[in-house]
C-alpha cells in the first residue's frame, strides 16, 4: 500500500506577516469604491426608494436587495465591455436669467 505525504500550504517565508495584512487592509478599503463604481449602491438606493414608494416598508427591503443585484450585474457589465455610463439624458426647456442660470419652465 502506497502512503502519500500530504504538505499543508504555508505562507511565503520571503514576506513579512506586516505585509500581507496591510495589503488586506488596503483591499477591504477599495471594496467600497469598487462597489459604488459598478452601480450596486445607486441600484440598492433606487430599488429601495421605489419599493418603499409603492409597498411600504417591505418593499423598500425587496427593493433594494433587487436593485443592488440588478446594479451590480449592469455594472460588472459595462466594467466588463468598457461601456461609459452616461446616465439619463434629460433636457428641459427653458430660459437663461440675466446671472447666467438655466430655468426649466417645468
Amino acid at each position: 500500500m502506497n502512503k502519500a505525504k500530504v504538505r499543508s500550504a504555508a505562507a511565503p517565508t520571503g514576506l513579512p506577516l506586516r505585509w500581507v495584512f496591510a495589503a488586506r487592509a488596503l483591499a477591504l478599503l477599495a471594496i467600497p469604491y469598487a462597489a459604488h463604481s459598478q452601480g450596486i449602491v445607486r441600484g440598492a438606493h433606487e430599488g429601495a426608494y421605489e419599493g418603499n414608494r409603492v409597498a411600504g416598508p417591505v418593499g423598500g427591503v425587496v427593493g433594494g436587495a433587487v436593485g443592488a443585484g440588478v446594479g451590480g450585474a449592469v455594472g460588472a457589465v459595462e466594467g466588463v465591455f468598457g461601456v461609459p455610463h452616461r446616465g439619463w439624458r434629460y433636457h428641459c426647456h427653458g430660459y437663461h436669467d440675466r446671472y447666467g442660470h438655466y430655468h426649466c419652465y417645468r
